[in-house]
């Protein structure tokens, strides 16, 4: 079903757009989509922070967009549903210069012999272009030089002990842990019987950076954060595609 979001850069708009977030990461599924780029270009300036929801979501398309090499605001275009284009003619005086550099180029002999000059530029050229290919080959590889890194979406399924659990410390405790590559998105409740809630929280990692079976083994595991936590298991682990 299509998602209906009106004046957007209204407090009634913002208002709607803020709720339809609450449990949601994307504007539709579990990735950004062109849904996400529509509405973040209907939107004339970040949300206030006082719109929690909205103000996260805007702030991750941001980063996905930095990410991926965009981040110049740009000079602003109209794109037409047709154009045509037009050459110019060129004036009586580009037309006698260029009728000069044709009776100039005409002079010149393609088959002639080698000078010493030109023997003497050759060997300059080569010699630089050595060099060059010599500086590259000394310069240390970076990560960025091996691979691009990939990035991808993971929805998490995180268990409490009982009904007694503290879901409120429990989330803290989840979105506490912080590390280069992760940065935590939406959350909700979701009950699974006898009173208990569990929480469904979204990620988006670095491939490069972050292995999810480390996180969870490493910082859900353990004390303190097993106080709360009786598991976590990974319900969707989608790969993000930049172009």
């Amino acid at each position: 079903m299509a998602v209906v979001l009106s004046n957007v850069n209204t407090e009634a708009g913002l208002k709607k757009l803020d709720e339809y977030l609450l449990t949601r990461s994307y504007i539709s599924g579990y990735l950004a989509s062109k849904d996400d780029m529509a509405v973040y270009t209907a939107l004339s300036s970040a949300p206030k922070s006082s719109y929690v929801n909205a103000t996260r979501w805007y702030d991750h398309i941001s980063a996905l967009l930095r990410s991926s090499g965009v981040t110049a605001e740009g000079e602003g275009v109209k794109v037409e549903s047709s154009a045509s284009f037009v050459a110019s003619t060129p004036e009586v005086g580009d037309q006698k210069a260029a009728a000069a550099d044709e009776d100039d180029d005409s002079d010149v002999d393609l088959f002639g012999e080698e000078t010493e000059e030109d023997k003497k530029a050759a060997e300059e050229r080569a010699a630089s272009a050595k060099a060059s290919t010599k500086k590259k080959e000394c310069m240390p590889f970076t990560q960025h030089d091996i691979l691009p890194t990939g990035k991808s979406s993971v929805l998490l399924d995180v268990k409490p002990w009982d009904d007694e659990t503290d879901m409120k410390k429990l989330e803290e405790t989840v979105r506490s842990v912080k590390m280069e590559g992760l940065l935590w998105g939406a959350s909700k409740l979701v009950s699974v019987g006898y009173g208990i809630k569990k929480l469904q929280i979204m990620m988006t990692i670095v491939d490069d950076l972050v292995s999810v079976d480390n996180l969870i083994e490493d910082h859900f595991d353990v004390e303190p954060a097993n106080e709360y936590i009786q598991s976590c298991d990974i319900v969707a682990f989608n790969k993000i595609f930049l172009d």
